[in-house]
């Protein structure tokens, strides 16, 4: 791999889509283009200085590409700014993560009820850095390494709602197979039973279990998803309802709601349920 290559990575692609994103990076890219050409120094140059490839420093500058937050303190450093061009971080930080991700998160911020029933894997809020690892790695076609680190960092930075205060209530049902299966081998595997048992004994979180013995429930067509706001409001989703799509009529939040009830009364008690992950955890 060449130098340009490597010294390339050292951001994110810019997301056409998202038009907000985009504008906040052109900002940051016009801001040091500008300290740097008060500074006297040609791109190669401030390229070498900061150690990234001439071609990055370009895509920065043009604002089709996110630098990371060592760039920007190097950038920082290397021109004098005394902390100016660092402050910079804290705008970078909004945007670094893709659109939707960061939707769902400001969604999750706000909210002070979560629910949610997975049928297949583990919830995304429950997963340690390697099993999200893994799951990201093993997707076809396959991401870049560059962007499997983006998705596992945006999906831990969605883990804060653990550390809200006042804390919200977070409410999680998994499918038992979830716990059998050795995302990442047999040492994330131990790792990812242990971040169940530590969340699980959280005062505001109840860890359910769906033993795979019971038959059919009323989660059996995908996930669902509820997320309730302070002033009443709430927003749901599920894979086997309305197409998929967000609702917030409060007819079809009821339907969610009923289906997710039904669910948490099926599944093992979270008593159960800690008692399983550790008998899985011993096994293993």
């Amino acid at each position: 791999m060449s130098a340009n290559n490597e010294t390339d990575e050292h951001g994110w692609d810019v997301d056409p889509e998202d038009e907000s994103g985009a504008a906040v990076v052109a900002a940051v890219g016009r801001q040091l283009k500008a300290w740097r050409e008060a500074a006297g120094m040609r791109a190669a140059e401030f390229g070498v200085l900061i150690g990234y490839g001439e071609d990055l420093i370009y895509k920065v500058e043009g604002g089709r590409r996110i630098p990371r937050p060592e760039y920007v303190d190097k950038a920082d450093e290397a021109l004098g700014a005394n902390g100016k061009i660092a402050l910079m971080k804290q705008d970078l930080a909004v945007v670094r993560y893709p659109k939707k991700v960061r939707d769902l998160a400001s969604l999750e911020a706000k909210a002070v009820e979560l629910t949610a029933y997975v049928a297949h894997g583990l919830h995304g809020l429950l997963q340690t850095p390697g099993h999200a690892r893994a799951l990201f790695e093993a997707r076809q076609p396959p991401y870049s390494q560059d962007e499997v680190e983006r998705m596992v960092a945006a999906r831990m930075a969605r883990q804060s709602i653990f550390e809200r205060l006042p804390a919200p209530s977070l409410n999680f049902v998994q499918e038992e197979s979830a716990l059998m299966r050795p995302i990442g081998g047999r040492m994330e595997w131990r790792r990812q039973l242990e971040r169940l048992l530590e969340v699980g004994d959280m005062r505001n979180v109840t860890l359910q279990v769906m033993p795979t013995h019971r038959e059919a429930h009323p989660g059996m067509d995908g996930d669902i998803d509820l997320l309730k706001f302070a002033d009443g409001t709430a927003i749901g989703r599920s894979h086997g309802a309305f197409n998929g799509r967000r609702v917030t009529d409060a007819r079809h939040l009821r339907i969610l709601d009923l289906r997710h009830g039904i669910i948490r009364a099926e599944a093992l008690t979270p008593q159960e349920t800690r008692a399983l992950i550790q008998r899985v955890l011993g096994a293993t």
